[in-house]
């Protein structure tokens, strides 16, 4: 099976700040299978960089950067759009809990206020994942609850 995963989870510090979210645990659970690392927020914005959140702007769902306002949705999106095109025989998406890139339901959106609307949101990443009907699941459920793989 092919997995696309979040590069955090492999032990890339491609984090915002610099560090990981290195897994083990999930690792010995896909090591039979082909891991393919992305992360959409370092290779299009480097680490370490600011924080961004999902914010809800009359509809659309934009990754907001919470240093500038900026919006830094269109590299996210393209890179992902890139990313499936150049793999196209996923199986399956893992994603980091709660990023604004790569969370599957768990991400935080927010309104134009910033308050919070949702903890279980997708990320822009995982949206295009999804719209590919490409299986798709955060790295905690998938340990607590596992999928057939």
């Amino acid at each position: 099976m092919k997995i696309a995963i979040s590069a955090c989870l492999l032990g890339n510090k491609c984090r915002y700040d610099g560090t990981d979210n290195y897994d083990p645990k999930l690792l010995g659970k896909l090591d039979r299978h082909e891991l393919v690392a992305f992360c959409p927020e370092d290779f299009c914005y480097g680490t370490p960089r600011p924080t961004m959140d999902l914010i809800d702007k009359n509809g659309e769902i934009k990754a907001i950067s919470n240093l500038t306002g900026a919006d830094l949705s269109k590299p996210i999106i393209e890179y992902a759009k890139s990313f499936f095109e150049t793999h196209k025989n996923i199986d399956l998406f893992i994603g980091k809990d709660r990023s604004p890139s790569c969370g599957v339901y768990s991400a935080k959106l927010y309104d134009k206020n910033k308050n919070l609307i949702s903890t279980n949101s997708t990320g822009l990443m995982a949206q295009e994942a999804k719209k590919r009907d490409i299986k798709a699941i955060d790295a905690e459920e998938f340990l607590e609850k596992g999928i057939d793989i």
